[in-house]
């Protein structure tokens, strides 16, 4: 990841804190061919002080074979974004751009055996469903045959993370009147994610005179 400017870096902890939320990423590994990359879940962990992220691919992915304990894949973790028009600042001469947040994890990644898919599976559940407000559903409650069957179909794979690089590009270098400005803007969005940008916005500069509902 190429860090635009210094003040749009996240710190290391708050950059897996970020991914710990998210929880949903694009996982990339290059082969012979080029890039391979997939949409998925994933858990993140701490395993003797090393940030570890597992997921789960289909046994066919191409991926698969690829997670041989020597070759380093990527993680990509993305919040929400916003195109932020010229006209929408303060101030004259500005540049159309993007807000955005984003998390990059890298390390060597292994492949489990499948006698662990079904603690990922019962883990990854847990997760996901507690975020939902009703009574959590399980492994336990599925017919065991069809259980069985489904994660015999996965491979599990840990990702040991060695690098760990974000970014929050929340004009941060801009104007207070600027900034103000254009979170002004972002607050009265239809998009539920451009007004959460403008709370974090909010938050860097707290006491100025936005207008947010």
């Amino acid at each position: 990841m190429h860090v635009l400017r210094p003040q749009f870096r996240i710190e290391e902890q708050h950059a897996l804190e970020f991914a710990r939320q998210r929880g949903f990423g694009v996982i990339v590994a290059a082969d012979e061919r080029g890039p391979r990359a997939s949409h998925v879940p994933f858990l993140l962990d701490r395993r003797d002080g090393q940030a570890i992220v597992q997921i789960h691919l289909t046994a066919r992915n191409p991926l698969v074979p690829l997670a041989d304990g020597t070759r380093r894949f990527l993680l990509i973790v993305a919040g929400d974004d916003a195109y932020i028009s010229n006209d929408w600042y303060a101030s004259q001469d500005n540049v159309s751009t993007w807000l955005y947040e984003a998390v990059h994890l890298s390390g060597v990644a292994h492949l489990r055996g499948l006698d662990e898919n079904r603690g990922h599976g019962d883990a990854l559940l847990a997760v996901a469903e507690a975020r939902l407000p009703k009574q959590p559903w399980d492994l336990a409650q599925m017919e065991p045959d069809k259980r069985e069957s489904m994660l015999a179909a996965i491979r599990v794979i840990d990702l040991v993370v060695d690098q760990i690089e974000g970014q929050a590009k929340l004009n941060q270098h801009k104007s207070d009147a600027d900034h103000v400005a254009v979170a002004g803007y972002l607050a009265r969005s239809a998009e539920s994610g451009h007004r959460r940008l403008a709370r974090k916005m909010q938050a860097l500069r707290p006491g100025l005179g936005y207008e947010i509902p």
